[in-house]
């Protein structure tokens, strides 16, 4: 039986041919559960950029296997026929910067992912208002982006990603614009969330702010993953 959550066996990507052939990812295993946070970790240039990708379903792998919440999406090549439907259902994505829509206040930026997937637009505002409220920024629903702080926009950029309740989130380098308090904030609510929705959660990240934080590693050197114990520091 193949369990939830995340799970990659000998996933490998180069890109090129012959003398210009560069390996990006080597051998990467990896695994992350339901409801948990994982960090990935590694120097510039190491993988980490290009495993998210992959796991995005962005690009394709060049060899390797990935599940993701029980489907084998790629087995040396793409099991899913609509990646575009398989990124939009089953996978969140959280950026450096919110990437919100200025022109749409906070209730429809959060709200737009599941309307474009067909759900009506009562129940997408319900779900939107529900997140909102849990991340304590439903006071802000019908502000517009430009007059959120920093750490609103990543509020709301997290309930955006959690909106379409996918059984994955992909958090590339969340806390880096934000200072110790709304970093270890926003940590702390992946955290939450990542509980309640029993959602499996990989965090890319080079703030040291953050790494303590951590039960559990991945570090990436030269495109092959070794797992560490991390220190699961509390967030206070």
């Amino acid at each position: 039986m193949i369990n939830k959550g995340i799970h990659i066996e000998s996933l490998s990507k180069h890109y090129g041919k012959g003398d210009t052939k560069v390996l990006a990812l080597k051998d990467v295993n990896m695994q992350v559960a339901p409801g948990e946070v994982v960090g990935l970790i590694g120097p510039s240039g190491s993988g980490k950029s290009t495993l998210l990708k992959c796991l995005g379903a962005v690009i394709a792998p060049t060899a390797g296997r990935m599940v993701l919440d029980q489907a084998v999406i790629f087995d040396n090549k793409w099991l899913v026929r609509d990646l575009r439907a398989l990124r939009r259902d089953k996978i969140g994505f959280v950026f450096q910067a919110p990437y919100l829509i200025p022109f749409l206040n906070v209730t429809d930026n959060v709200a737009l992912l599941p309307m474009l997937a067909g759900v009506p637009n009562k129940e997408a505002r319900r779900r939107a208002l529900e997140l909102l409220t849990a991340l304590d920024v439903h006071h802000r629903a019908n502000a517009m982006p430009a007059q959120l702080s920093g750490g609103e926009q990543q509020r709301v950029a997290i309930a955006r990603g959690l909106v379409s309740r996918p059984p994955v989130i992909l958090a590339d380098e969340p806390t880096a614009p934000l200072d110790s308090v709304r970093a270890m904030s926003v940590i702390r609510i992946l955290n939450d969330m990542a509980k309640r929705f029993e959602t499996a959660i990989i965090i890319v990240t080079h703030d040291e702010k953050i790494i303590p934080t951590f039960k559990r590693l991945y570090h990436i050197r030269d495109g092959v993953t070794h797992e560490e114990v991390g220190e699961g520091r509390s967030f206070d």
